[in-house]
């Protein structure tokens, strides 16, 4: 066996001491060298076992950047030939391994090592986490971990990955048997495994087993336990339709029926004599049940929302709106999983791949394009039926001229509006339709007012792109979501913001109002949604299990539940006061761009970059049995129905209030 002398093992010492960054031990180290060496001669010169020096040599090489390639290549050949069902667990743990041994070696210095380690692993994490890729591939120096803030919470926190109790027995014995010190300090530094007995988790789950990179986990559960009160607000028009018009047309009906019955009775009594009398009376007092009946609320068992106080200072409802409002609520229509509703779904044709958003009034009279030339259209579809009959968006310069603002020009159906600078990024009408906000890459944000045709305020803010912007469901306030990070609460009458909400860790990519105005719901593309509190401005709820950025968020009317949509097809539902995922709804195979709740909340419509508009039963999903919660499949959520376009992306859905689904989207390519 081979020996090895004690000069080299000090030397191995020291080179391990010094990559190690241990200044002053590598200093101590050298005196008690010194010191042994004077005292001793050379007969007593130590002689070491080989197998000792080569596990000093180990660690000293450890931290090279060829360890960290070697060491990682082996821990994913492992983990993808493991047994199937435990490979999708031992999967799961890869991505943040080679996110952190990549920064680790840019750390270190080795910036070229940490090139080639990335581009060589990186096609195994491009689906599912491009987005932070991207932002990763623009790390180039030590420096960089500490300017970017992204990569910088990442390094600080610890992943948390759920497991069985198997799969993580597995993975040890692995990294022991292997000696990979590497792999084995980034896993006991940057991740924290939550083992659960039993089996392993459903790969339908997986989006929730790999949570919060770059926060901290325990922060948002704290976050989560705050009170939110969810319900509808008092003294609504609904309240006042279910107080006056509703009830009175129940009690109206069960009248009715108390007459047929009587009517029904006083044929049958010249035929059963006495015996009709004693039968009248049973049918009148079961009229009167019913009566009694209709006048109480539908399902008293459900949860019925509670109603709560405004938080802002709500503008009133002229009177003749408020009529208006009141009966189209009055014919509404009941939609059910058997009760599908009706679309109208407006095209833009020869856009020219120009058309960037478009929004579509309550009653579908008007239509809104934003355009990549920085400007915004306005059509009016009473104008459009006349002339064209049929609804088909026409924005083609060279047909005829455009009209513009303040213009009387009958030329075209549609208004043309300027001031903005960029691209229009996102456009909402008010909830009567006589203002419209657009926003812009200009980072302003512009209010027109579609009766008169003009600009009637520029909000400056937004230092950055300003990605969405929605008007609350009473009008008066407005929330936009920009590249800066925040979300920003405006009001009409101020031309500075009331609320700022900062929190996300990157772009703010779209925001909602919650029904009853007092929060304001934010998707981001760090692939969470937070709820705000917008008197105080503070973040309530985080909701987490999104792999990529989040595009689209719907409230449901009755305030209880969220649907969120994100770039790679996937819509998940939350409840508000639990904070907990419902269920995910798996169907589209591309970006979803809108959703939008059905008026009695029964109905949810997603508009998707895949061509097509889903109607999913959401009002069963929303009543899953306990049993059925850890059952990790897409089959408790249903889809009701697909309806492709020929080749039209869906831009923008909106239930009228008579729950007329209208969508709208450009025409990509001919048939």
């Amino acid at each position: 066996m081979g020996v090895v002398d004690q000069e080299e093992i000090d030397k191995m010492v020291l080179q391990y001491l010094e990559k190690r960054g241990f200044k002053q031990a590598g200093l101590a180290f050298q005196k008690e060298v010194q010191q042994s060496s004077k005292g001793s001669n050379s007969s007593s010169t130590g002689q070491l076992d080989a197998d000792i020096a080569k596990k000093i040599l180990a660690f000293s090489e450890a931290d090279g950047p060829l360890q960290y390639q070697e060491a990682y290549s082996k821990l994913r050949s492992w983990a993808y030939s493991s047994l199937d069902q435990y490979q999708h667990e031992l999967v799961r743990v890869l991505y943040p391994v080679f996110i952190h041994a990549f920064m680790d070696l840019v750390a270190k210095g080795h910036v070229q090592e940490a090139r080639t380690f990335f581009n060589s692993f990186r096609g195994d994490h491009e689906m599912a986490h491009s987005r932070d890729l991207q932002r990763l591939e623009g790390v180039l120096s030590p420096s960089h971990l500490e300017e970017m803030e992204f990569a910088h919470s990442l390094r600080q926190s610890k992943v948390s990955i759920k497991i069985c109790k198997y799969s993580y027995d597995l993975l040890l014995q692995y990294l022991h048997k292997s000696q990979s010190i590497v792999m084995l300090g980034i896993i006991n530094e940057h991740i924290n495994f939550q083992v659960s007995p039993g089996q392993p988790i459903s790969i339908a789950d997986d989006a929730d087993c790999v949570t919060l990179f770059g926060s901290d986990r325990d922060a948002a559960d704290s976050i989560n336990q705050k009170e939110i009160h969810w319900g509808l607000l008092e003294d609504s028009l609904e309240e006042k339709l279910e107080k006056s018009g509703a009830l009175h047309g129940e009690s109206e009906k069960a009248d009715v029926e108390a007459k047929e019955a009587e009517v029904e009775e006083n044929k049958k009594r010249s035929a059963d004599g006495k015996q009709g009398t004693t039968t009248k009376k049973t049918k009148k007092d079961k009229a009167a049940n019913a009566a009694a009946k209709a006048s109480r609320p539908e399902n008293v068992s459900a949860s019925v929302p509670t109603r709560v106080k405004p938080e802002l200072a709500l503008p009133s409802i002229p009177i003749e709106v408020e009529h208006s409002i009141l009966e189209d609520l009055r014919n509404r229509v009941q939609l059910s999983n058997a009760t599908l509703p009706s679309v109208s779904f407006y095209t833009f044709i020869n856009t020219h791949n120009s058309l960037s958003c478009a929004s579509i009034s309550h009653d579908g009279s008007m239509v809104a394009g934003g355009f990549s030339d920085s400007s915004l259209k306005v059509w009016n579809m009473a104008k459009l039926g006349q002339q064209n009959g049929a609804n088909l968006l026409v924005d083609n310069e060279s047909a005829a001229t455009e009209q513009f603002p303040g213009s009387n020009s009958e030329g075209r159906p549609f208004t043309l509006f300027r001031g903005h600078s960029g691209l229009v990024h996102s456009a909402t009408f008010s909830p009567y339709d006589d203002f419209l906000l657009s926003s812009s890459s200009d980072s302003t944000i512009r209010l027109w007012n579609t009766k008169l045709n003009a600009n009637l305020v520029c909000y400056k803010g937004h230092n950055y792109p300003v990605w969405d912007v929605q008007f609350s469901p009473v009008g008066h306030y407005f929330a936009s979501a920009s590249h800066d990070r925040t979300a920003r609460v405006w009001s009409l009458d101020r031309i500075q913001p009331l609320r700022i909400m900062a929190g996300h860790l990157s772009d703010v990519d779209c925001v909602q109002w919650h029904a009853n105005c007092n929060y304001i719901a934010t998707g981001s593309s760090d692939k969470t949604v937070r709820l705000w509190d917008v008197q105080s401005g503070e973040c309530v709820r985080i909701f987490v299990g999104h792999r990529s950025m989040i595009l689209c968020l719907a409230m449901s009317p009755d305030g209880r539940y969220m649907a969120s949509g994100d770039e790679d097809g996937r819509i998940m539902m939350w409840d508000l006061p639990t904070g907990r995922c419902i269920a995910p709804l798996v169907g589209h195979n591309s970006c979803v761009w809108s959703l939008a709740y059905s008026c009695e909340g029964s109905l949810l419509a997603s508009g998707s970059a895949d061509c097509t508009v889903k109607i999913w039963d959401v009002a069963t999903s929303s009543k899953i049995p306990k049993s059925d919660e850890k059952i990790g499949n897409a089959t408790r959520l249903r889809s009701l129905k697909t309806l492709p376009t020929k080749s039209t992306p869906v831009y923008a859905l909106q239930f009228s209030r008579r729950n007329l689904l209208f969508a709208a989207g450009a025409l990509s390519k001919q048939p």
